[in-house]
């Protein structure tokens, strides 16, 4: 398994939910590798497509072992904040550099998708996770198989004891 923490402050929601989920999964059994995009230095996709021919991207930073370890992972999971009704731009930035695995033959067959909000609306919940599904949907092997959303949080942790974060561990043990 592989999770891909958002880039906030520790304790940020998206990462409570990210660790409740993880917690969840080693009960279970599993490994799981932590992935945290904070301090990472990942540039925009060219979209060249050499990554097709080669199986590796041309832009030697730290999406590449990222890309290698979600290869071999058998679950994806992508928590992020919601801004402006959408993921983060570190988490579409890092799903547009994970095309190499496109061509390549990826583990993964279930993406499970962790978010919060200060608004806790429909669209909050909703857009996010249609980013999310796109990029899924062109995996022709994987299918989008959970998402748990937080809404009404702004402040670091306030996530922290809320029926979501039960919700993201109950999510991981089910794997």
């Amino acid at each position: 398994m592989y999770l891909s923490f958002p880039p906030v402050p520790a304790a940020g929601n998206s990462e409570l939910l990210a660790a409740a989920f993880a917690e969840g999964a080693r009960r279970a059994g599993h490994d799981v590798t932590e992935v945290s995009l904070k301090g990472k230095q990942i540039g925009f996709c060219r979209g060249c497509f050499a990554c097709q021919k080669s199986g590796r991207c041309v832009i030697d930073d730290d999406a590449r072992a990222i890309c290698d370890a979600a290869r071999e992972a058998d679950v994806l999971v992508f928590a992020s904040p919601v801004y402006y009704y959408s993921i983060s731009g570190q988490l579409k930035t890092l799903l547009d550099r994970l095309n190499p695995l496109f061509s390549a033959d990826y583990r993964f067959r279930e993406v499970y998708f962790l978010s919060s909000a200060a608004e806790d609306s429909e669209e909050a919940r909703d857009y996010p996770r249609v980013a999310v599904r796109g990029w899924t949907d062109c995996f022709e092997r994987a299918r989008l198989a959970g998402c748990v959303f937080c809404g009404g949080v702004s402040a670091p942790g306030e996530a922290a004891g809320r029926s979501e974060i039960a919700d993201a561990r109950a999510m991981g043990e089910a794997l």
